[in-house]
């Protein structure tokens, strides 16, 4: 196992896409296996050590950075153990990038589903924090392809289970480990809302085992290996923006778009039909920065959608004229569209699209200011009242900004980029309006960034603090000296309250 103290070197686990600063560490360990892993968690445990998982560094929230004691990196953790065809699924190691693992399954004719922003994000930190990016729309969130996890507690023992071994129940519940030893878990009350989440530790009354550890945030275990199903390589996907001389008509395209998309997969539709794969929004400040990167983006364009859908040779052109008319009824034209109907125009689009938050976070460092953004996720009903809400409040407060995201599942990333001090504190403002109003609506205060170290909160807003103490009282029963992710998902100071 590599152990590292070159300041240096350290420099490189200090820092994440959240900007958050002060962020230090003594050590970085590099365990090169489970068993080195097992070796150094009980290490650190006897010795009360605080502990903190580094991911690749493409989080929001701060959840990898380290604040004093020992930051874990599994970046040498980085195996495709196996790839099954037969079984739709893959054996790996948490270190794995998510971009890799796509590779080997495409040479293979499978598809891993889960598609975040940054390519270069471990598979293992996607886990921790219930990422999928866009396509999510329709595979669902990368939750719903986890099949087995092997872990290590803080303990230093190893915990491996696989979806449908164990269930948990309102009241207290037991995880036997080796030895006949068993960890009472007591489950929370609170009810989650129903939309992709990613806020806090999962409760649901007969809910898997498994699904408390996706989304825990590094606070739990750390994940090791992992087993995740796969589905077939679509024949082809065509993808397409749409730009819009108004945001309205880009709201409403979308909203007809998420209800075709979803009625068509209700009854199975076999014929050419919208089924998008993903569809996602750009405000008029995110088509300047796609500008700097293609002066073609039309100059009299107020916001854009970009979709994704699978087709097959014999029905791209059916499937394309569905999509003109539904183009046609929110006041797109042909002529400000660009269609991708090949893999390396696809890919060139998806580039493009991931070079808005690449641009936001240049943004931010120039700035040197902390950004502020929301990861709010509400029914579809009631997004159209949020974006009025976003774009309204936003227009008035004369900060810098930029909405783009995931509309198709009612859930935009809204970036607040603060030039001061001053601003800053305005921000902070505005953007708990947003979480507040989000709550009142029965949405989530992350639908896929977690927490981490900025957002606690948020949290409370969304579970109050009784809330929070039930996952104060879940850390504690899994890691009693509390030495793993301090700091994530709530503050370390809540577990003196258990």
């Amino acid at each position: 196992m590599l152990i590292k103290k070159d300041k240096d070197f350290l420099k490189n686990y200090l820092e994440d896409s959240s900007n958050l600063k002060g962020g230090y560490v003594e050590e970085v360990a590099l365990p090169e296996s489970i068993e080195e892993l097992s070796i150094l968690l009980k290490e650190a445990n006897s010795k009360k050590i605080p502990v903190t998982v580094s991911g690749g560094g493409t989080g929001t929230t701060g959840s990898r950075i380290p604040f004093g004691g020992i930051a874990i990196s599994l970046e040498k953790l980085n195996r495709i153990l196996e790839i099954s065809k037969e079984g739709m699924y893959a054996s790996l190691q948490a270190g794995v990038l998510v971009d890799d693992l796509k590779k080997d399954c495409d040479s293979k004719g499978l598809f891993y589903t889960s598609h975040p922003t940054e390519g270069t994000a471990s598979v293992g930190g996607t886990i921790a924090t219930n990422a999928s990016g866009a396509r999510s729309f329709k595979y669902g969130p990368t939750r719903d392809y986890v099949r087995r996890l092997k872990m290590v507690l803080p303990s230093g023992d190893v915990l491996d289970i696989r979806r449908g071994d164990e269930r948990l129940f309102r009241g207290d519940s037991r995880i036997r480990l080796g030895g006949g030893r068993e960890i009472v878990i007591p489950l929370p009350l609170y009810r989650m809302p129903d939309v992709k989440s990613s806020a806090g530790y999962f409760a649901k009354d007969g809910m898997d085992l498994i699904d408390l550890f996706i989304g825990q945030e590094g606070t739990l275990s750390v994940i090791a290996e992992m087993e995740v199903g796969l589905v077939a390589k679509p024949a082809k996907i065509f993808s397409s923006f749409i730009f819009f001389k108004t945001e309205e008509d880009a709201w409403s395209f979308a909203g007809e778009a998420r209800d075709i998309s979803i009625g068509s997969r209700a009854c199975g539709r076999s014929s050419p039909a919208i089924d998008a794969l993903s569809i996602e929004y750009f405000d008029s400040n995110a088509l300047g920065l796609l500008r700097d990167k293609n002066p073609n983006v039309p100059e009299n364009a107020k916001s854009a959608i970009f979709f994704e859908q699978e087709a097959s040779g014999k029905n791209e052109d059916a499937l394309m004229e569905e999509w003109l008319k539904l183009m046609a009824r929110h006041n797109a034209s042909p002529d400000d569209t660009w269609v991708a109907m090949n893999e390396k125009d696809s890919a060139r689009f998806s580039q493009f699209r991931y070079a808005i938050p690449e641009a936001v976070n240049d943004i931010i460092r120039r700035k040197g200011i902390q950004k502020l953004s929301t990861d709010i996720a509400v029914p579809d009903d009631k997004f159209p009242e949020m974006m009025r809400l976003y774009t309204d409040s936003l227009r008035r407060c004369n900060i810098e900004y930029v909405i783009f995201g995931h509309i198709g599942e009612s859930h935009v990333h809204v970036n607040i980029l603060p030039g001061s001090e001053e601003e800053l504190k305005k921000a902070k403002e505005i953007a708990l309006a947003f979480i507040r109003k989000g709550v009142s609506l029965c949405g989530t205060v992350s639908a896929e960034h977690g927490i981490g170290k900025i957002k606690h909160k948020f949290l409370e807003e969304m579970y109050g603090s009784s809330g929070i103490l039930e996952m104060a009282r879940i850390k504690k029963a899994l890691d009693p000296n509390c030495i793993l992710g301090l700091d994530n998902i709530f503050p370390r100071e809540i577990l003196k309250l258990v």
